[in-house]
Parts: structure tokens; C-alpha cells; sequence
């Protein structure tokens, strides 16, 4: 009776191999559907953009957003980020911030594009409430300071539900309600149920059908160099114990980025 499991394991490791197949296949990240409705030239014209990428901790980058940083950079668009803490809960957070600025090198981001905050209100932790209205004045000054157009943040639910990747979702939300000029586009990652989450790059079919029959502004990012995902987090030396090690190498988000607009 041991046929009776072989087969859909054959068969989930085909459907696997599949996958990584056709994302492997592209010379270049891309976005699905492949029309532009990601981050389109501003204004009619073929200008790059500024993008600034907010995270709560340092690794964010690394081990959700970057497939989004990949196809970003092949667009010729200037990113920046603004880590809003130094992820200091086990008291590693000069070590975490020097990793963050390596992680950042791997993924050809300046480090005079990265800023890394340590303010006593926005400390690491699940028990940690950060103030929405802080992280919205905190980010308008980057804004403002590198001449933003363009967010890229975290969804309501935060990808792993950590309260500090909500409390900066909500953070940005209340600068987009308080911007009364509404020159800066905002998009978000979407969180996505367990299943899709943990299943590798098979998620490119369901994310690819849902961005191209959406009547939402939806777009899939897929990453086609999975191994820069590795290498990025790899930087994280502190970080990169066993289970992150399985987290990034099943997990969707290494793969793929679901992204929609605010």
C-alpha cells in the first residue's frame, strides 16, 4: 500500500520542480500580469522612481521583500530603506544593524540609502504597541529627505502577524490620510494563509491568476534568482539559524511577491 502516498508525494515534488522551472526561466525579475500596472512611469515620463521600503526590523528585507527589491532594481528605480528598529529584543541590535547595511550590499543598496532607527518608542517585541502617529511623522521625514514617490510596506496583517509589521502598515496609512497632496503612491505585501505561504514557488500559479483577473491594482513580482534571497539572508549571521534556513527555503515570499495598492 506504500503506492498509495508515493504517488501524490511524485506528485507534489513534480508540481514543485515545475514551478521552480518556469520562474527559473526568465533572464530577469518580472511582474505578472506584465502589463504595467506596478509603479508605471510618473507623469507620462520614463523618470526612475524613488521607492522607500518600510520594515520593522532588519531581515524584513531580506526574507520578505525581495522579489520586490530585485525587479525594483532591474527597473533602474532607487530604493530606499527605513528600518524602524534595530530589532533589539535579544539585545543583538548594533550586531542586527551591521547586518541590515550587508544584507542591504547583496542586494546593491547603498548604505547611505539605508537608515535604521533606535528610538525608545519603537523597541522590538511582540508585547511592544508603537505609536502610529510617530511612525508616520518618522517617515515623512524621509520622505521628504530622499524625495520619496513611492512606499512599500507591509499589509494589515503583517505576513507573520508580528504586532511591530502592523503597527507599520497602520503607521503609513495614517501619513497617506494626513498627506493632503496625494503625490505618493503606497503598495503593500500581501499576507497570505498558511498553505500558500509554505509552499515555495508553487504559489506563482494561484498569485499569478488572482493578479490577472483582479480588478484591484494587484501585481506578482516573481523573483527569478531565488539564491539572492539565500544570500541576502545569509548576511543576517545572527538570524540565520536552522528554522529561518527552512522558512526561506519553502517559503513563497523568496520566490514571489504579491503586491497591492493602498
Amino acid at each position: 500500500m506504500a503506492w498509495m502516498w508515493m504517488v501524490p508525494a511524485a506528485g507534489a515534488v513534480l508540481l514543485w520542480a515545475v514551478s521552480l522551472g518556469r520562474i527559473l526561466s526568465s533572464p530577469a525579475p518580472y511582474c505578472l500580469p506584465p502589463s504595467p500596472r506596478f509603479m508605471p512611469p510618473l507623469r507620462g515620463d520614463t523618470r526612475s522612481r524613488n521607492v522607500l521600503l518600510v520594515l520593522a526590523h532588519p531581515d524584513d528585507e531580506s526574507m520578505f521583500f525581495t522579489p520586490t527589491i530585485l525587479f525594483l532594481k532591474s527597473k533602474g528605480h532607487n530604493i530606499h530603506i527605513l528600518c524602524m528598529s534595530l530589532g533589539n529584543a535579544d539585545g543583538l541590535g548594533n550586531i542586527r544593524k551591521e547586518e541590515l547595511y550587508k544584507a542591504c550590499a547583496t542586494l546593491k543598496i547603498p548604505a547611505e540609502q539605508v537608515e535604521v532607527l533606535d528610538h525608545q518608542k519603537l523597541q522590538d517585541g511582540f508585547q511592544e504597541k508603537w505609536d502610529h502617529g510617530l511612525l508616520a511623522e518618522l517617515t515623512m521625514e524621509q520622505i521628504q529627505l530622499w524625495d520619496i514617490d513611492t512606499i512599500v510596506t507591509f499589509d494589515s496583517c503583517g505576513v507573520s502577524d508580528h504586532p511591530n509589521h502592523r503597527d507599520v502598515h497602520h503607521g503609513i496609512r495614517k501619513l497617506l490620510h494626513e498627506n493632503q497632496q496625494g503625490n505618493i503612491e503606497a503598495w503593500e505585501l500581501v499576507s497570505l494563509n498558511m498553505f500558500r505561504k509554505y509552499s515555495g514557488p508553487v504559489d506563482i500559479w494561484l498569485s499569478s491568476l488572482i493578479s490577472s483577473s483582479s480588478k484591484q491594482p494587484v501585481c506578482c513580482v516573481v523573483n527569478c534568482s531565488p539564491s539572492r534571497t539565500f544570500e541576502a539572508m545569509a548576511a543576517h549571521r545572527s538570524q540565520w539559524v536552522w528554522f529561518r534556513r527552512l522558512f526561506v527555503r519553502f517559503s513563497s515570499y523568496t520566490y514571489i511577491n504579491m503586491l497591492q495598492k493602498i
